[in-house]
């Protein structure tokens, strides 16, 4: 009689192609487990006819996808965001009782509900299910805009119940998972996993730098914008001359676009391709990393990984006793700024005049790259979700 094959749902509201990094990883991953003779099942969030890109592309062969209609984008308010989690949590549960896996492997994104319906199904079911915690959640939400108390503690307590039955955790920072077992005191493996990198194939990394700083990425309430462009304006009415690109959308997407209206030396890219994003960062000297100091206890920039791929120095914006100014320093990619606009506004006169040179040592560089390919990251997930 021949054996069922093991039923692996792979759930992540952000996908490939619109995602290209945590996206294209997860894809290749339920390509993979489907290659090993797993059933594998998909579900996530479709903003550009996902089924019609597959088949165009090649892309996804035996693997199974259930996608639901994406209502938000990262600029939508807060409280239709929360609409759309929660009308992806439905989703998710509607699948699951459809599908009926074995094996779930679930993300942060949307946080906290749809994890928790992950778990009521595995318990209900006998599932067994990995999280994958990319940020830990209520309490970076929390950072951005405090939560009701009591809605804030419900939060907690079921996403601290979620940790401790699942099989086992991952995330990004020893930090964040020493921040997981504090809080949720879990004894289930925590694994520490680098996001991957955006893929450089076919981006300029050879070419002369432009003296300046590219920021590329999510321009919302964690990345400290005002306080950024402030430093940027102190800097230009002293007579800086660096360029500053920056990409992305977000929350202060309409500042940034008066900004570069108002300054000659300041260029807002707006919304751009993944490509063209690795292309900027590869274009100028310093990447800028600006994140708010509470935040790093429970998350970790993700435009980190494809900075060192673009060849930059990291100027992170950030408290010296953060996570982030931790990984910048103990990898040797750059330097830490204070957030004050007058510290920073200083140093961008100091590598202009060369009192600050390069921070980055190259080897140290090319051992953290090793670190965040593509392959990496999917042979350790077929590790701990499938053995």
């Amino acid at each position: 009689m021949t054996r069922k094959p093991v039923k692996v749902a792979v759930i992540n509201r952000s996908f490939w192609p619109v995602y290209p990094v945590i996206g294209e990883a997860l894809l290749r991953f339920a390509e993979g487990a489907s290659t090993k003779g797993y059933s594998v099942s998909v579900i996530m969030q479709d903003h550009t006819g996902i089924k019609a890109r597959l088949i165009k592309e090649e892309r996804g062969k035996g693997v199974g996808f259930y996608p639901a209609k994406a209502l938000t984008t990262s600029a939508s308010g807060v409280l239709f965001r929360a609409f759309d989690a929660i009308f992806f949590m439905f989703w998710v549960l509607a699948v699951l009782l459809w599908v009926r896996p074995q094996k779930v492997y679930i993300s942060t994104d949307p946080p906290v509900v749809v994890p928790f319906i992950v778990m009521l199904y595995s318990r209900v079911f006998g599932a067994e299910y990995i999280y994958h915690l990319q940020d830990i959640h209520p309490e970076a939400a929390n950072v951005v805009i405090p939560v009701n108390k009591w809605v804030y503690k419900i939060l907690l307590k079921m996403d601290a119940l979620t940790m401790r039955k699942a099989k086992c955790l991952i995330t990004i920072t020893e930090q964040m998972a020493a921040e997981i077992k504090a809080r949720s005191g879990t004894t289930a493996p925590v694994h520490v996993l680098d996001n991957p990198a955006v893929s450089f194939d076919g981006i300029d990394t050879t070419k002369s730098k432009i003296p300046g700083f590219s920021f590329c990425g999510n321009a919302g309430r964690l990345q400290r914008i005002p306080l950024v462009l402030n430093a940027i304006e102190m800097y230009f009415t002293r007579g800086g001359q660096l360029a500053f690109s920056f990409a992305g959308g977000g929350v202060y997407a309409d500042q940034l676009r008066s900004f570069s209206e108002k300054f000659e030396r300041f260029h807002y890219h707006g919304l751009v391709t993944p490509t063209e994003a690795a292309q900027i960062n590869a274009d100028y000297t310093w990447a800028l990393l600006p994140i708010e100091d509470d935040v790093t206890r429970f998350a970790f920039p993700s435009k980190s990984s494809s900075y060192i791929f673009s060849g930059a120095n990291i100027l992170a914006v950030c408290g010296e006793h953060t996570g982030v100014s931790q990984w910048v320093k103990e990898n040797r990619v750059g330097l830490v700024v204070k957030p004050e606009v007058e510290a920073l506004a200083g140093i961008f006169s100091e590598i202009e005049n060369g009192t600050v040179n390069e921070a980055s040592d190259q080897n140290a560089r090319e051992i953290l790259k090793a670190r965040l390919r593509f392959e990496v990251f999917v042979s350790a997930l077929d590790k701990i979700v499938l053995e």
